[in-house]
């Protein structure tokens, strides 16, 4: 299998997805949600956790993959020393059940192909029971079960189902799998040819939508896609990655499972999509959004299931061996529990953007609005997580508290730009509290920079929001002096991390070592625009492409020692990010080059 998570390529029907390695496995997926258990696990473990490989019996000499055109259709390319082949693999968009279609076609010469297919149910512990039924193989365990069709003679070996064929050039063989529960009749099958056809349709009429018109369109166009993909179609929720337990650093505990929807994200998705051209898709994370929230405001979670849920238990589960050994292997996510005040103004800040970019109005978002204010306006005070989630004591984060104006401040912009009703000689108050109370205790002068929280010496990246979210201009001296103390002590080879995980003074409960943290080093692209230092922004954001692997996908951290991504993979966060900074660049009006030490220009999404 793969030892490098940037081998794998993104395929899914937006409900669920599949990791496809350069050497033709299928290495992770679960049916028939994001979230549910996983049938192909041996990304955390080996071949004996579950995995579907179609390959050449030959070493391959080369392998060359891409996405056709304006899909999420992955085609590989495959030379050997007797002949090529093309494996084409593809979720055809869902009609009520899962399917993965693999596709075998001869290019030249003759090539001998093997197929190992090994089912394991329960995140790759539970071994099916296999028969014939009508035309298809049939794999069952408790409540889930796979049927297996094609034009490929397989036959059961040692609890796998393997096969051998051979292609010439011209000649097509496919496989389908296909998920059911088990208590019900074998799902009619479907034509592989007919399928391909209709998801290369559909993924390119969806496409053919996005309005974005500037020099990184294919970078950009394949971060639309990837969102998309990870969309949870019937509710609208956007996972934050199809994975769980790919590790921050190898061989770390730093694992942690993603495929949730954590409202952190809600603002910058509402941006991408908008600015994307997907009216609809932000309409539909929008209404997610409001439903999540509903119910008491004092208990507004910082993530949740798929379709809204809250208890989202987390657990380890010992018979994975981990990615390069990297445990514990985590499903569930107790972060869920945290209190992350920033939150509160991720939420408020979402719905005054989907206003001024001018989606359809609804009913239910200002009232939900007034009730979050009013339970946060004594909570701000207190101390919380913070963005990263620290397992560590709570503390008073800066950038919590800065969320925290933010509440209140687009509140009051919601107030005068769409002339809705509210306390706003009080909230204009509680701003002025938070933003004072931010600049006294959150800034420390003998080293003249903003810190990680009130009372610490250390800085984090998450200051870098300060000036986009328009709590300072960036030409103010504090955040400027703020950026280069980040730039001194938080960049690795010009990328930024999070923060010092080294410092015996480390807030996050954990042993160190991560990598760099890719959306940060697209905030500081960010601000470089802002200032005016379009030079350093444009070589940051092409560096940071150059990142994304063969097929354009980011994960969510990269180590820039070893050269490698790391984290959970494809990661919406960094996609995000790259979408909205790809659309800073390109939108923002040109200026001169501004030099650090020269006044530069500056700017601000409130």
């Amino acid at each position: 299998m793969p030892s490098i998570i940037e081998d794998y390529a993104l395929i899914g029907d937006t409900q669920t997805a599949a990791l496809v390695g350069r050497d033709g496995a299928i290495d992770w997926t679960c049916f028939p949600r994001f979230d549910s258990g996983a049938c192909f696990a041996a990304l955390l473990g080996g071949r004996d956790n579950g995995r579907w490989l179609i390959a050449p019996r030959q070493a391959p000499r080369a392998t060359r993959r891409r996405y056709r055109t304006d899909s999420l259709v992955l085609e590989t390319l495959i030379e050997t020393s007797s002949g090529v082949v093309r494996l084409v693999d593809f979720m055809p968009i869902r009609d009520e059940r899962p399917d993965i279609v693999r596709i075998v076609e001869g290019v030249e010469g003759t090539v001998d192909m093997h197929v190992d297919l090994v089912v394991r149910f329960d995140m790759g512990r539970v071994v099916p029971w296999a028969r014939q039924r009508e035309d298809a193989l049939v794999m069952t365990a408790g409540p889930d079960a796979l049927c297996l069709r094609g034009d490929v003679e397989v036959h059961g070996e040692e609890l796998a189902t393997v096969g051998d064929f051979t292609v010439r050039a011209g000649d097509r063989r496919s496989m389908v799998l296909t998920w059911f529960p088990s208590h019900l009749d074998l799902p009619a099958g479907l034509d592989p040819t007919t399928a391909l056809r209709e998801t290369e349709e559909w993924w390119r009429d969806w496409s053919a939508s996005c309005k974005y018109d500037g020099p990184w369109g294919e970078a950009v166009m394949t971060s639309l896609r990837v969102l998309k993909a990870l969309t949870y179609g019937p509710t609208g929720g956007i996972v934050a990655a199809p994975t769980t337990s790919l590790p921050e650093w190898p061989g770390g505990g730093r694992n942690w499972d993603y495929r949730y929807c954590w409202l952190r994200d809600a603002t910058l998705t509402l941006y991408a999509l908008m600015l994307g051209g997907h009216e609809g898709e932000a309409k539909a994370w929008r209404e997610w959004l409001l439903r999540a929230a509903a119910g008491d405001a004092g208990s507004l979670q910082i993530m949740y299931g798929l379709g809204g849920e809250r208890r989202l238990p987390e657990y380890e589960a010992p018979w994975l061996a981990g990615f390069e050994g990297s445990l514990p292997v985590r499903i569930g996510n107790a972060a869920h529990e945290q209190m992350q005040l920033d939150v509160f103004g991720e939420v408020i800040d979402a719905l005054f953007q989907a206003r001024r970019l001018g989606m359809p109005p609804d009913p239910w978002s200002w009232p939900l609005e007034l009730k979050l204010l009013e339970s946060f306006e004594q909570l701000w005070k207190e101390p919380d997580h913070g963005i990263w989630e620290v397992r560590g004591p709570k503390r008073h984060f800066t950038h919590s508290k800065v969320m925290a104006w933010v509440a209140f401040d687009r509140a009051i912009k919601s107030v005068e730009s769409f002339a809705l009703e509210g306390p706003v000689d009080r909230w204009r108050s509680l701003r002025d509290e938070i933003h004072a109370d931010v600049c006294a205790r959150g800034y420390d002068r003998s080293r003249e920079t903003f810190t990680q929280s009130y009372g610490a010496t250390e800085v984090d990246a998450s200051l870098l929001l300060m000036p986009l979210v328009g709590f300072l201009p960036a030409t103010d001296p504090r955040i400027q002096r703020t950026v280069r103390t980040i730039e001194r002590e938080l960049l690795v080879d010009g990328l930024v991390r999070r923060y010092r995980t080294d410092l015996a003074s480390a807030v996050d409960g954990l042993e160190p070592g991560e990598g760099v943290f890719l959306p940060c080093s697209f905030w500081l692209v960010d601000v470089y625009v802002q200032l005016g230092w379009r030079a350093e922004a444009h070589a940051l954001f092409e560096r940071l492409l150059g990142l994304c692997n063969d097929v354009g996908l980011l994960s969510e951290e990269y180590d820039p020692v070893t050269k490698r991504l790391l984290g959970n993979f494809p990661q919406a966060f960094s996609h995000l990010s790259l979408v909205n900074t790809a659309y800073n660049l390109t939108v923002h009006p040109s200026r001169p080059v501004s030099h650090r030490g020269q006044k530069p220009s500056a700017g601000h999404r409130g």
